[in-house]
């Protein structure tokens, strides 16, 4: 990405996005990133180096507590202290400070009353004067608030800025609002970061990054983060097998979600085409009547790329021609999609965070045709987010979690059904049995008696924290992924060396293919755990093994102490928890810390 934008001319791009996936319904967590904020945090300081290793700046946002599209502009989020720091400022912190981002872009909302882009608190005390933070602070676009409040907080630049701003600013001053002084600081910030642009540089854009290798690294990423969350053996595919290949959205690509996120491409290959691509058989004759549908479909949308574009309509599949599929081809794969994105949060009905009266028919059709010939039915999930799965989950014989895979959508997920990619992605988010076991199902995206203000009742207990806080099961835990290979974990090692604890543990392939395994580590010393660090292996052969080190500070063990404003941590003893899920812990030893 960083390559892309630095040859067409682009100094920063505006992203990443990491703010917390509080609740399934977000229009944007396609581009967020985890439930947990150090998951939040590490991947997006990744991303950040990644980018900036091109002499690129990022624009990290939206800072914060930006955690729905309803009532954006606005919505006055009540959140205590302690959550604020621990789960929704933390992923932030770790960012800022491991991958220093040369721009921040403050959100829309409010926090506790005052807006984020007006929060002198947030944007200098907490951003600059604690987290030591240098680079440049810009509002998100059109927040069009009091100029010269908004530069008195901390924005250094008002985005894209208006005439009735700068009379703001200017009268501001001339009212001692704001200084002279305070303008001349947004300027030193902007040109600190400006001669470090490219374009300050002279640098002869080509306009023709490498788009073919761009492409292959977006095919690899594509097919290395999609969860395989039920396999009764069927996956990996065997060459030779005729396919029925049903669902709109194997033939009309979702390659990304929509607003400020979404995936301006060449192309984009479907899964129809992936599974053509890599030589498979398909019935070609029910092929051609989705091909025709979502053609006719697709030509009379006014496909914008920027607001949220309705998928196509299903088609219904009869019991009778379920059997007919059934009787002339091997297996049946299913794709299911959603689309969601900028300015608008999913629905809680049928068609959105539920499957349609439709799509469960034809679910049901398909899998009592196939299974009668004992043979198999594969569903594909393509959506940044999930549905609730736990009334149909049982049906199919694999369903593949794809998200919104990008250009190469088609052939990374043909690599992972064939085996050519051992799937090792792992949910960043915990999948609830029933949409009400989520904390914040009675409270989003805003509470019953203000539509304007939505209190944060859940406080830390986010995602798995909470699941386990409740001894709520969910249907899909934080963490978890299938392989088609088996790991053992052994040999699990946490000594204390100066400031930090170093983790070392053992995993073995035991089973019978190649494959990689995604690591997690949790500590507790009380009745829920936390994610503290995580880390992948290399690609092991079946019978090999490798040690992986992870290693976390005696400051990532403290808690946020509202009565005295200030991090603590408690002496004694933690447990160290080694996972292959936020459910599946492999080993586990107490270490005391003092």
């Amino acid at each position: 990405m960083g390559n892309e934008v630095k040859e067409y001319g682009v100094d920063i791009l505006l992203a990443p996005g990491m703010n917390i996936m509080r609740n399934p319904r977000c229009g944007r967590n396609y581009e967020y990133f985890s439930e947990d904020p150090v998951l939040a945090g590490k991947m997006a300081a990744a991303y950040i180096r990644g980018i900036q290793s091109q002499g690129i700046g990022v624009s990290l946002k939206h800072f914060a507590v930006n955690n729905q599209e309803t009532y954006r502009n606005g919505i006055d989020v009540r959140i205590s202290e302690q959550a604020l720091r621990e789960i929704y400022l933390r992923g932030f912190e770790i960012a800022v400070k491991e991958s220093k981002p040369w721009t921040i872009m403050s959100s829309y909302n409010k926090i506790n009353g005052i807006l984020a882009s007006e929060n002198r608190w947030l944007l200098k005390d907490l951003l600059r004067d604690e987290w030591g933070y240098d680079g440049f602070v810009m509002t998100d676009w059109w927040a069009e608030e009091n100029g010269a409040r908004q530069i008195g907080a901390g924005n250094d630049m008002l985005m894209p800025g208006t005439q009735r701003q700068l009379r703001e600013i200017l009268d501001g001053i001339k009212a001692g609002i704001i200084q002279e002084s305070d303008l001349d600081w947004c300027v030193e910030n902007i040109l600190r970061v400006l001669v470090k642009t490219h374009v300050f540089k002279g640098y002869p854009y080509s306009n023709q990054p490498d788009l073919k290798a761009n492409a292959q690294v977006a095919r690899e990423i594509a097919a290395e983060g999609m969860v395989l969350l039920e396999n009764n053996g069927v996956l990996p595919l065997k060459k030779g097998k005729r396919i029925a290949l049903l669902g709109v959205d194997s033939y009309d690509a979702l390659v990304g979600g929509s607003g400020s996120g979404h995936v301006n491409r060449a192309y984009e290959v479907s899964v129809y085409e992936g599974l053509l691509n890599a030589g498979f058989r398909l019935d070609e004759e029910q092929s051609k009547i989705y091909t025709d549908y979502v053609e006719a479909e697709k030509a009379k949308q006014n496909r914008e790329f920027f607001w949220v574009v309705p998928t196509i309509d299903e088609l219904a599949v009869s019991q009778e021609q379920a059997e007919q599929l059934a009787q002339h081809n091997d297996l049946c794969l299913l794709t299911i999609g959603r689309m969601a994105g900028e300015g608008d949060d999913r629905r809680l009905e049928k068609g959105d965070y539920y499957l349609s009266d439709l799509e469960m028919q034809n679910l049901q059709h398909l899998c009592t045709a196939f299974h009668a010939k004992k043979k198999s039915v594969v569903v594909l999930l393509s959506m940044g987010s999930f549905v609730e799965m736990s009334s149909w989950k049982h049906l199919p014989d694999a369903i593949l979690q794809t998200w919104l895979p990008g250009q190469e959508e088609g052939n990374a997920i043909t690599d992972v059904l064939t085996g050519k990619v051992n799937p090792s992605g792992k949910l960043p988010f915990t999948i609830a049995a029933r949409y009400e076991d989520y904390p914040s199902a009675s409270n989003f995206p805003s509470s019953n008696r203000n539509p304007a203000e939505v209190e944060y009742k859940e406080g830390i207990f986010v995602g798995y924290r909470h699941f386990d806080h409740a001894n709520i099961t969910p249907t899909y835990p934080f963490g978890y992924g299938l392989s088609y290979t088996t790991f053992a974990y052994s040999g699990l090692k946490a000594n204390v060396e100066g400031e930090n604890i170093v983790v070392n543990i053992t995993v073995k392939n035991t089973g019978k293919h190649s494959g990689k395994e995604s690591v997690q580590l949790y500590i507790s010393k009380s009745d829920y755990k936390e994610l503290k660090a995580f880390a992948k292996t290399r690609l092991l052969k079946p019978g090999e093994s490798q040690v992986l080190t992870m290693t976390v500070s005696r400051q990532d063990l403290a808690s946020w102490d509202s009565a005295t404003h200030r991090w603590t941590r408690n002496d004694g003893a933690y447990t160290f928890l080694i996972g292959a899920s936020a459910a599946d812990i492999r080993q586990q030893t107490n270490i005391n810390i003092q």
